[in-house]
């Protein structure tokens, strides 16, 4: 009887930056992106870079990287609620964040 063992590989990495092994031609678009996301504000480049085998289409690609980020926007969401309800309740009671040195 013949053993069927499926294989696949999957590698993922963002980058906010140019590595320190990019060429000159990496750096430049590096620094066009942050004058770029300056010029327009509010915003952050990211570059994603995958490799998967075997190969899976651009549109089942495209949905991951989507899916993935409404997880993002929905953990956000919860961060921004929980900031929030903590600032309303430094300054309702202020008292209970005082730091009060040891004696």
């Amino acid at each position: 009887m013949k053993v069927y063992k499926p294989q696949w590989q999957c590698t993922f990495s963002v980058n906010e930056g140019a590595e320190t092994s990019a060429n000159w031609k990496e750096r430049i678009a590096w620094r066009l992106r942050g004058i770029a996301d300056r010029l327009e504000g509010g915003g952050r480049t990211l570059k994603i870079h995958y490799d998967v085998t075997p190969v899976v289409s651009r549109d089942e690609v495209d949905t991951c990287l989507g899916k993935g980020f409404e997880v993002t926007q929905r953990l956000l969401t919860q961060l921004a609620h929980q900031q929030a309800c903590e600032d309303v309740m430094r300054h309702a009671k202020a008292e209970l964040y005082e730091e009060h040195p040891s004696s």
